[in-house]
């Protein structure tokens, strides 16, 4: 394959705000490798597309997944189709996937594309490599998911692109929106391959850019972990010893202050709303005597307004 030797990947809708600052922390991550950037675009009316048109530097997809055209309504496809948009025509040996409501900490792209390379240099038959990531403003330290019988998964992170050919590419059908890639991650397994961490690569992500979507989304999350479930039962997961995997943290402290290009004033507000939750289960938590009349309606408030 010629070209590109890294695909950057991201799916987007409505969140201009955000995306505007994720790119551009692609732009300045230092990355030396020929890189293109893809953003597979579900429709936006936000501004995105005008945005987006203008960006030199960026291949767009648009990939229209909501309302209706000449007097049907529109087919809502999955995740893993638009994600899969990206995948195909990528041009990169190795492809990042990330989202838009995430910011890449310096250097964090280059430390995993010369690990990568290194391991497969090495012989070892590695098909894909997670970053670390924070769940920003609601965790101080960084994390990667181990699922089941410990096997790692990319949440955002680089995979090989001629691996996730091999084994059919992201899975369209099965899953609406939610596991699709840990579903590609136990697929690479499966079919004899590593995925594996690097321990220089971060990012933060800011997990409540759309808060009110992500709560009308819990259904569909359950289905599809239903889902997931019901696939690998048997293969990697065992129903007796109900193994759902782990987290795996790392204390790292962000020397670049990342999270701070995120848009504000909202980053700010969440932050508080985040300070404010941890106090008040502090409080509930040593048992001050607060009467019920009084601090029943203060957790109720903050309730209300977390993410």
């Amino acid at each position: 394959m010629t070209g590109s030797e890294l695909s950057i990947i991201l799916g987007s809708y409505n969140r201009k705000r955000f995306l505007k600052p994720a790119v551009e922390s692609i732009r300045l991550n230092g990355i030396s490798a020929p890189y293109e950037i893809i953003v597979i675009d579900g429709g936006s009316t936000d501004g995105s597309l005008q945005w987006l048109l203008n960006q030199k530097d960026v291949i767009t997809i648009v990939q229209h997944n909501r309302g209706s055209f000449l007097g049907r309504p529109i087919r809502r496809r999955s995740w893993g189709y638009f994600m899969n948009l990206g995948f195909k025509c990528a041009q990169g040996r190795f492809v990042l996937m990330m989202s838009d409501d995430s910011l890449l900490v310096p250097d964090a792209v280059m430390n995993g594309v010369n690990l990568f390379k290194s391991l497969l240099d090495q012989g070892r038959k590695v098909a894909g490599v997670a970053f670390y990531y924070q769940e920003w403003p609601a965790r101080k330290d960084f994390q990667i998911r181990l699922h089941f019988d410990d096997r790692m998964m990319i949440n955002h992170g680089l995979y090989l692109r001629d691996a996730v050919a091999e084994v059919g590419w992201i899975e369209e059908d099965l899953f609406q929106f939610y596991h699709a890639d840990t579903d590609l991650c136990m697929k690479l397994w499966a079919a004899g391959y590593e995925v594996v961490d690097c321990p220089d690569a971060y990012l933060v992500h800011f997990f409540h850019a759309t808060p009110r979507i992500r709560r009308s989304n819990e259904t569909t999350k359950e289905k599809d972990y239903e889902n997931l479930l019901r696939r690998w039962t048997g293969i990697f997961f065992d129903p007796e010893t109900k193994d759902h995997g782990r987290w795996f943290y790392r204390d790292f402290r962000d020397p670049h202050g990342t999270a701070r290009h995120f848009p504000q004033p909202e980053a700010h507000f969440l932050h508080m709303v985040f300070i404010l939750r941890n106090a008040f289960k502090l409080v509930d938590q040593k048992l001050l005597r607060l009467p019920e009349s009084i601090r029943d309606p203060l957790l109720r408030a903050v309730k209300r307004f977390m993410p």
